[in-house]
């Protein structure tokens, strides 16, 4: 019982926080290069979740050729600043995810 009390207390303290931050914070009153930095908040905590999915291969850091998931992440990444679709570059890193795992074995 007290893991979920403590799940409960950790999630509400969360919650209040962030909350907190957009109920009592004026967004105008915010330095400009402060307002400026927030721009890149998203794609920095984004490569943060997708940059060890690509670099690690069973749980071991595998910076290599040999390794599907860089491989395809490099051909979404290629196709997203080309095309700049996002339906696009999930398929077409998916498609290349698929297939170098079933050539790879």
């Amino acid at each position: 019982m007290s893991t979920w009390i403590a799940i409960v207390l950790v999630g509400a303290i969360t919650f209040l926080l962030r909350a907190s931050f957009i109920v009592f914070a004026d967004p105008h009153r915010f330095p400009h290069l402060f307002r400026q930095a927030l721009a890149f908040v998203p794609p920095a905590v984004l490569a943060a979740i997708v940059a060890p999915g690509l670099l690690l291969a069973g749980g071991v850091l595998d910076p290599s050729w040999r390794n599907p998931r860089l491989i395809a992440g490099i051909v979404a990444i290629a196709v997203a600043a080309r095309t700049r679709s996002t339906l696009a570059t999930v398929a077409a890193g998916m498609c290349t995810l698929w297939f170098l795992q079933w050539s790879m074995g």
